[in-house]
């Protein structure tokens, strides 16, 4: 079995990519793809605050929000909804498990190839009565511990 590869496309792999798909590569896709390489996982409106702050391309949240969406269409990135019902990109397309913070709304990659083999292996191959398994997706909900949350304050 190959093993999968942990590697974001670099911004050269993104040209290749979308030229394979008949896209350009603009300054707006490139600037995207700039800031969710450094974000990781965030909204449209955090990643068009990121690019604002490199004051290199202007673009709006709109435009943002367009252009990851057609990207993870492609399989270039992929999403998740959080519990506040905002759509948040992943840069990493690839099988792996996340870590979502209910309380603060972020998520974190946890990389298990082999559990990630393990649950394959067991529900990929299970009969659901009326339905085929078509991915496995794995999201872990938690809250930070008392020792890494920020002291509450106490209104007297």
């Amino acid at each position: 079995m190959e093993k999968p590869t942990h590697r974001v496309p670099s911004i050269e792999d993104l040209k290749v990519i979308l030229k394979r798909h008949g896209l350009k590569a603009t300054q707006q896709r490139i600037a995207v793809h700039r800031a969710i390489m450094s974000l990781g996982h965030a909204s449209a409106d955090m990643i068009a605050e990121e690019i604002d702050k490199e004051n290199t391309t202007k673009v709006t949240p709109a435009s943002v929000y367009n252009i990851l969406s057609q990207m993870s269409a492609l399989g270039i990135y992929g999403r998740r909804l959080s519990a506040n019902n905002k759509m948040y990109f992943d840069v990493n397309s690839f099988s792996h498990i996340h870590l979502y913070d209910a309380e603060n709304n972020t998520f974190k990659d946890i990389i298990d190839d082999e559990l990630m083999d393990i649950v394959k292996a067991r529900l990929g191959r299970k009969k659901f009565k009326g339905y085929r398994v078509e991915d496995i997706d794995i999201q872990i909900v938690c809250r930070p511990s008392k020792g890494t949350r920020p002291a509450r304050r106490r209104v007297l």
